[in-house]
């Protein structure tokens, strides 16, 4: 596995944990270039996650994360971590 892929894979995982910390059940689409890499179920709703290292989804891949048929309870987000950063940035995609 390459360094970039591996940095991915950590960053997803790091998402994971931060929805499960927050009381959602989750599981990761590795490796299934899909739109979303992590999704997470909770009692009021469902969240939908991109993973990004470093840069935001270009303007296209936001249009397409957008236009992505969910329920009305389903939140898109996209986390984007930098490195050396506790947390990701997180953008809500509406």
């Amino acid at each position: 596995m390459s360094q970039a892929k591996r940095k991915g894979a950590r960053n997803e995982r790091r998402s994971l944990a931060l929805l499960e910390a927050a009381g959602y059940r989750c599981t990761r689409a590795a490796a299934s270039l899909g739109a979303w890499d992590v999704i997470g179920i909770g009692s009021a709703d469902i969240v939908l996650v991109q993973v990004k290292t470093r840069d935001w989804p270009s303007a296209s891949e936001m249009e397409a994360l957008k236009l992505f048929p969910a329920p009305p309870n389903c939140r898109k987000l996209v986390h984007r971590w930098r490195d050396r950063q506790r947390l990701p940035d997180v953008r809500e995609i509406s």
